[in-house]
């Protein structure tokens, strides 16, 4: 073919599959922008103190640091259970070597995460410090 010939109009078929395609295109861009957003702003922020009971690390494909955190109003109550996610490494370190002690942990909740891949809660613990 030169330049001067002309291409061959499409076919139905062939602006059907180039819909789908853009269409399909378009959402895992809506899908990630989303995705992106929900993780960088933050609901709401805050601190809660009680005791690391269970912290492990979990996950088929991106493994994140899931823990209970039992926080006591009163002694001799019933304690209630705070769930929580470490997505940072260094952080985790921090709670592993605050085993056993009183903790204040600072969260960001982060709703509307579409998929547990990037944890099991959606509150991600960003500092902890041991309570004396």
């Amino acid at each position: 073919m030169d330049a001067t010939t002309p291409k061959p109009p499409r076919t139905w078929a062939a602006r059907a599959v180039r819909a789908i395609f853009m269409a399909f295109a378009t959402l895992l861009v809506l899908l990630a922008l989303y995705t992106w957003f929900v993780l960088t702003w933050s609901y709401s922020h805050g601190e809660r103190a009680g005791f690391v009971q269970k912290f492990s690390k979990k996950g088929v494909i991106s493994k994140t640091w899931e823990g209970e955190l039992a926080m006591v109003a009163m002694p001799g109550s019933t304690p209630e259970k705070f769930f929580f996610t470490v997505r940072d490494d260094s952080v985790a370190a921090l709670v592993n070597a605050s085993l056993g002690k009183k903790v204040a942990i600072a969260y960001e909740q982060h709703i509307g995460v579409p998929t547990s891949l990037f944890g099991e809660t959606e509150y991600f613990v960003t500092a902890v410090r041991v309570v004396e």
